[in-house]
């Protein structure tokens, strides 16, 4: 007997509550209980599937090397959002702070300042040029 089961492999059963027999069950559930309309009950449901492919997208997307020129891009990427150059990643609408963005501005300017001497060429030159593009940007956005 044990031999079969060996010739067989193995099974991989789906024992996620959101396979898709029981997705059936719940929207029907949903659309019927509860006094709502079924539009309503679909309404409601779109919030929870956004989220749910946000939520894979993030565990499938790989993440960057942690390093200094990563961070740096990270504080000036959030600078640019803070501008109204980037579109805001939670809206996918541009947004201005120009508060925070002077904010996220003078990190990095503070960090420029507590690394000198300790960076290589590249990051001296990457954190100058990215900070006289956003001290730019953020005199012309002030105007």
């Amino acid at each position: 007997m044990a031999d079969e089961e060996k010739d067989r492999g193995f099974a991989v059963r789906d024992k996620r509550h959101f396979a898709a027999g029981k997705t059936e069950e719940r929207k029907e559930e949903k659309a019927e209980g509860k006094g709502g309309e079924p539009g309503a009950a679909a309404e409601a449901e779109k919030p929870g599937e956004d989220q749910r492919t946000e939520a894979k997208g993030r565990e499938e997307a790989p993440l960057p090397e942690i390093n200094f020129s990563n961070f740096i891009f990270s504080l000036s990427t959030s600078a640019l959002i803070h501008l109204g150059e980037i579109p805001d990643p939670v809206t996918s609408k541009p947004n201005k702070n120009l508060p925070m963005a002077k904010q996220t501005i003078d990190i990095l300017g503070i960090l420029q300042e507590k690394t000198k001497g300790n960076l290589t060429s590249d990051e001296e030159t990457l954190i100058r040029n990215i900070l006289y593009d956003l001290r730019m940007r953020f005199v012309k956005a002030k105007q």
